[in-house]
Order: structure tokens, then sequence, then C-alpha cells
């Protein structure tokens, strides 16, 4: 016969009722969250060396200890006090603050990376840019007003070249030494050069808009180019008539002032209008990273961060303090020193309440003098 099989015997099921009594009922949520906050606290009095009194002590954990049977509204009193005692004893150290500390660092510190990063990608070309563009421009301008003087100063000294029919003739000029017209030809010459170069570089910010009056001998791998290249901006060689060599560097120089002027305008237009519009608002708003990524560090180190959402409407106020401060000048201290603006949108940015408080100061005549009982006794005679 073959073996019977083997019957498990299973045990039987004892359900332990929760809690003792037929009065029992569960604790609400926020007896739990308000359990959870106080021993939080406590541990953290017992890291960093704070005493707590034994009646505080207790009360947190006899309350954790009877939590899973029950509670009654002298175990929630208990709990209750014992929480204000510690969040007094340690603030401003507050238990929301070390569940930040712990658990949500790490969204905010990449938010607040992300936000530094994409306006340092946008801040730091245009601000190259609108640097490179700013000395570029006075020297161009320099570099104009240089070779207009010396354009009427060759040709008052040698001269219009033959006279107009029925003109007064005119006492002749003194003759001044060779040297001298050849040193004065040489730096109009440079002049030249230097001013369509750095129209050239300010045609290459504004996207090469402006149309180069040279391209077609630019390309200097050409031998006929190169050649004709360096007949347009240099001295002829032998340099025997000044006068024919004046008139053609004037014409070339013409043409390069207005390519170069028309490009410095473009410049002036466009980068004038971000640096005083844009960067400002820019230079707030990362004024303000940089502020609240010391206040996060500082928090972090004392235990007392909480995310808020106050951070998104600090943003805003700065851009719009920025933008309010690219509509002055360089702001001036003292009697030297002066600050450009993009350095006050920064400090705008990052202390934002300074400079609302200064603008609250600023209007503080306004409203004194409103309310007045000079202005009031006046208006009421006129009523």
């Amino acid at each position: 016969m073959a073996p019977e099989p083997i019957r498990t015997i299973e045990p039987p099921q004892i359900t332990v009722p929760r809690g003792s009594g037929a009065n029992h009922t569960d604790p609400p949520n926020w007896f739990g969250d308000a359990l959870n906050d106080a021993e939080l606290l406590l541990k953290y009095a017992a890291e960093i060396g704070t005493a707590v009194d034994a009646d505080v002590r207790d009360s947190i954990l006899q309350a954790r200890a009877t939590f899973a049977d029950g509670w009654d509204e002298a175990t929630a009193a208990r709990v209750l006090t014992a929480l204000t005692t510690l969040t007094n004893r340690l603030r401003p150290v507050t238990a929301e603050s070390l569940k930040a500390c712990t658990s949500e660092t790490r969204p905010t510190v990449r938010n607040y990376w992300v936000v530094a990063i994409c306006l340092a990608v946008v801040i730091a070309p245009f601000s190259v840019a609108s640097f490179l563009s700013s000395a570029i421009s006075a020297k161009v301008r320099d570099d104009i007003t240089t070779a207009n003087d010396l354009a009427v100063k060759l040709r008052t000294q040698l001269g219009s070249g033959a006279p107009v029919q029925g003109a007064v003739k005119a006492a002749p000029a003194p003759n001044p030494d060779d040297s001298t017209i050849i040193t004065e030809l040489q730096t109009y010459a440079a002049t030249i050069r230097s001013i369509y170069q750095r129209g050239r570089e300010l045609n290459a910010l504004i996207l090469w808009s402006e149309t180069d009056p040279y391209s077609d001998i630019r390309d200097i791998t050409k031998k006929d180019n190169k050649k004709a290249l360096h007949d347009t901006f240099e001295l002829p060689l032998p340099l025997s008539d000044f006068s024919k060599a004046t008139n053609d560097k004037t014409a070339v120089y013409q043409d390069v002032r207005y390519f170069a002027q028309s490009a410095l305008d473009d410049v002036s237009f466009f980068y004038g209008a971000f640096a005083t519009c844009l960067l400002p608002a820019l230079y707030a708003l990362l004024g303000t990273c940089a502020y609240l990524l010391r206040t996060f560090e500082q928090q972090m180190a004392a235990k007392t961060f909480v995310p808020s959402t106050a951070d998104s409407a600090r943003f805003l106020i700065a851009a719009i303090g920025g933008a309010v401060v690219g509509l002055f000048s360089n702001f001036t201290i003292g009697q030297a020193a002066s600050i450009p603006p993009l350095a006050i949108a920064f400090l705008v940015g990052y202390a934002v309440d300074v400079f609302f408080a200064f603008l609250e100061g600023m209007l503080q005549p306004f409203t004194r003098n409103a309310g007045s009982p000079s202005s009031n006794s006046s208006a009421g005679a006129k009523a």
C-alpha cells in the first residue's frame, strides 16, 4: 500500500486587536506628524549636545511607545507641550528645516545651478561682445577724428590742385618740409587702415550686416588681390607726388569712413539697446542667484533651510529692479568713484530689499508734502 501523504497542520490565526478596551480610536494625522517632529527635534538636540528636560524627553518616548495602542487627550497635550518646548529651545532650527536639510536639498541646488548656468550662457557672450564693441567704437571715433584732421591739414599744405577758373588767387601757404609731409601721409594711411580693420571687426559683431567696400580684394591668396590691397591702403613707391597720394588716400578714406561709421551706428543701436534694457535685468537675476546660493549655504550649515515659493517672486522683483537701473547712467559715489549700471544691477539683485528701501526713502519727501497741514489747509481754502 502506498503511504498516506503527510498532512500539514496550519497553526490557528490569532488576531490581536489594536489597542485595549472598547474605547480605542485611531489617532488623527496631525498627532503622528507632531510626534515625528518632536522626535526629530529631540534627536537633533542630542546630536548637538543641547540639554533637554526629562519631562519633555519622557513625554515623547512614552507617546511613541503607546502610539500603536491608541491615544488620548493627555498624551496629545504632552506631545504638543514637548514640541513647543523643543521648538523654542532650538530656534531658529525647526522640524521643517531639519527635514528640508536632509531630503529636499538636491532639487533646490539643482534649480539654482540651472538658473545660474542659463544666465551665464546668455550674459557671458553678450557682455564680452558689448565690451568689445564699446572699446572698438571708441577707437574708431578717435581714428576718424585723427584722419579728418590729417586730411584737412594735408589739403591745406599741398593745395587743392588746379585753381578754379574765376576764383581769387589766395596767398601761397608756406611749404612744409618734405619729411613732415611724408610723416603725415604715413600716419594718414595707417589711420585709414586702422579704421578699416576696426570697421570690419564691428561688422563681425553685427553679423556682417554692412557691405565691405573692399571685399572683392580681401582674398589675399590671389596674387592680383594682394597687390590691389597693397596699392589701395599703402603709399605708392616712390613717393614723388604728394598731392596725388593725398587725393588717392582721401578717396579710400571716404569709402572706409562710410563703412566704419555705418557699422558703428548699427553697433550703437543694437548693443546699446541690449546693454541698456536687457543686460541690467540679467545681471540683477544673476545677483539674486548669488544671494540665494549664499543664503542656502549658510542655512544648510545652520540647519535652518526651508524651501520657499518666495524665491520666484524675488527673481521677478530683481528683474524689475535691474530694468529700472538700466534707465540711469553711471552712479557717482563720493567725488571721484562711480559705479556702472551693470554693477548696480547686480547689487540690486543681490540686495533687493535695500534697493526698495532706497526707493521708499526717495518717495518720503513727496508723501510728507502730500500729507502736510499746509497742503491740507490750502486745499480747504480753495474749496
